[in-house]
């Protein structure tokens, strides 16, 4: 393992930034850093003042996927479902995620991605998804993500070849949602999370939940419950009428 390599966590506002940094490895994740992640995104969840998360890397590089000089390791081990509860831990994340891809997104790095509510990319990405390469199969929530986000043949397409992809491609087939130029991402992404840090959070989170498939009936009653009950909305429709942006100050409340 690299002695450098880790996630940092940089806060600013209501958006915090977690960034993959393994510079020596491309921002490879090392088991390590597959443990820590679920316990940065426990404490941001916690943490009433983050209202949007970001993933990104360091240097020009995404991730380039799990650190290969441990994958004997891993196997041998068990730990490769490491990188599963990681993924399913971002996946389930309360607030907004999006991930700002530049350089290599690869392999876990690209499950990172597609666990991530949005991507933005740089035209300098790329995606792939290498198993075939090495003899890997991918978990079937990792597979079945992919394709709910892709569409069946563009996945089997990613799966069968394990082929790079540039950005473009990666638009077309809606592996991402915006494409930038490079000196225009952080800018873009800053924007965008600043507006969804404005919205009424009970609106955000209510929709996450929805199209995700994680609200039940009962759990859909409760969230038109916290609307009756928050204000959120009286203050919307005011805001609307007096033209001044609202001021909505829902949390969520303590379980």
């Amino acid at each position: 393992m690299v002695a450098d390599a880790d996630l940092t966590v940089e806060v600013a506002g209501a958006v915090a930034t977690v960034v993959i940094c393994n510079p020596g490895r491309r921002n490879a994740m090392t088991a390590a850093m597959w443990r820590r992640l679920p316990v940065l995104l426990d404490g941001l969840e916690a943490d009433p003042t983050v209202r949007v998360v970001v993933l990104t890397g360091a240097d020009g590089t995404f991730c380039a996927g799990a650190d290969l000089g441990e994958m004997d390791e891993l196997l041998a081990a068990g730990d490769a479902s490491l990188a599963v509860l990681a993924e399913e831990r971002l996946a389930a994340f309360a607030k907004p995620t999006v991930a700002a891809v530049h350089g290599a997104c690869v392999g876990g790095g690209c499950q990172l991605a597609v666990a991530c509510d949005l991507r933005i990319a740089a035209t300098d990405a790329r995606f792939g998804v290498p198993p075939a390469r090495l003899g890997l199969i991918y978990p079937v929530p990792t597979t079945n993500r992919l394709a709910r986000l892709v569409g069946p043949a563009a996945a089997k397409h990613l799966l069968f070849t394990g082929e790079l992809v540039d950005a473009d491609r990666a638009l077309r087939i809606g592996l991402v949602d915006e494409l930038l130029p490079g000196a225009d991402l952080a800018a873009r992404v800053a924007d965008l999370t600043a507006m969804v840090a404005e919205r009424s959070q009970l609106s955000v989170v209510a929709a996450k939940e929805i199209v995700d498939g994680r609200a039940d009936n009962d759990r859909v009653a409760w969230w038109h419950g916290q609307v009756r009950a928050s204000g959120e909305a009286r203050e919307g429709v005011a805001a609307f009428h007096e033209r001044r942006p609202a001021t909505f100050g829902w949390t969520r409340p303590a379980s």
